[in-house]
């Protein structure tokens, strides 16, 4: 899918022939193109009306590249990523690959991009919001695939939160697979904001010329940075879940482990009386059955010693 709108405005869903037709005029009504889910035909009008190196349109075919920013002949190549909170509850980043031109702009992404739509509608209402600069525009489409990403986090947070809570009420296997999952994600989505610092300090520098869009860049590479130490945060967090979760599973074990010793301890005196007088030695059992009252003693002395040990670990806070 393709969608294509000016700096003025007009909005296009364009074919080959109508972007060969903007391209022509792009140096006096910039515009910018967003193609989603590529096809045979977008990557065809990549190659043909854009004339983009093949190599910038294998790395948008393959995908899993590194945030970076590569200068070719007339445009840049960049790439850039956005974190997302799924349905299911996992964190996930979408790829985003970015032509900049000075009058034109193209980015290509696989999944919907919400804000990408809104920021199309508000330049279609408010022509004005691009001040007809391709390069400003370019802007407004960086920011816009950068910002997601806070949403993302806030919602990781809550996350960790309420996963914090489970394990302090009952832990369960499954929120030590889940802290897992989650920590791979934000180690990998940490890499990929430290190697996005990097490129925007890059940008910054070389916008020195022009401090207005400097300026907006900077804002930018801000994000960049509050998301990057969110990040390390979060990461933070989850490494506190996994300890929270070894610790509760620890004391459970532990209250287990003793309350099993108590049961164990209150029978050894009773198993080794009545071992003892279980005996078959015939002074033993010929004193036994000649003393009526031996029985009732034996039982005594068995709930006498029972009390006697409940008393102690009572004292001592056992149990």
């Amino acid at each position: 899918m393709r969608n294509l709108i000016t700096t003025k405005g007009a909005f296009h869903e364009p074919d080959h022939g109508t972007t060969t037709g903007h391209l022509e005029r792009c140096h006096e009504e910039g515009f910018w193109m967003d193609i989603q889910d590529p096809g045979e035909e977008d990557f065809k009008i990549l190659a043909e009306a854009f004339k983009f190196h093949p190599l910038t349109i294998e790395d948008v075919k393959q995908r899993g590249q590194r945030p970076k920013l590569d200068d070719y002949d007339g445009y840049r190549f960049m790439v850039l990523f956005a974190a997302r909170w799924t349905e299911a509850g996992d964190l996930e980043t979408d790829e985003y690959h970015l032509y900049l031109s000075d009058d034109y702009l193209v980015t290509v992404h696989d999944r919907p991009a919400p804000l990408l739509d809104e920021l199309r509608r508000r330049i279609e209402e408010t022509p004005g919001i691009a001040r007809g600069k391709p390069e400003f525009l370019a802007y407004l489409v960086i920011d816009a695939v950068v910002d997601p990403t806070f949403d993302a986090l806030q919602r990781l947070d809550s996350t960790i939160d309420e996963l914090e809570d489970a394990i302090i009420d009952r832990a369960d296997p499954e929120q030590l697979r889940r802290i897992y999952e989650l920590k791979h994600s934000v180690t990998q989505l940490r890499q990929l904001l430290g190697a996005e610092r990097d490129l925007f300090q890059r940008l910054i520098t070389e916008t020195l010329s022009d401090p207005e869009l400097g300026a907006y860049y900077r804002d930018v590479y801000d994000h960049v940075i509050r998301q990057y130490e969110s990040v390390d945060s979060l990461r933070d967090l989850l490494t506190g879940a996994m300890d929270v979760y070894l610790s509760t599973v620890s004391n459970r074990l532990n209250v287990t482990m003793r309350t099993l010793t108590v049961i164990a301890s209150l029978f050894l005196p009773i198993t080794f009386l009545t071992g003892f007088y279980g005996m078959n030695f015939t002074y033993l059992t010929g004193t036994l059955e000649t003393q009526p009252l031996a029985f009732p003693i034996g039982v005594g002395t068995m709930l006498v010693a029972t009390a006697i040990q409940l008393y102690i670990f009572k004292r001592r806070g056992w149990i």
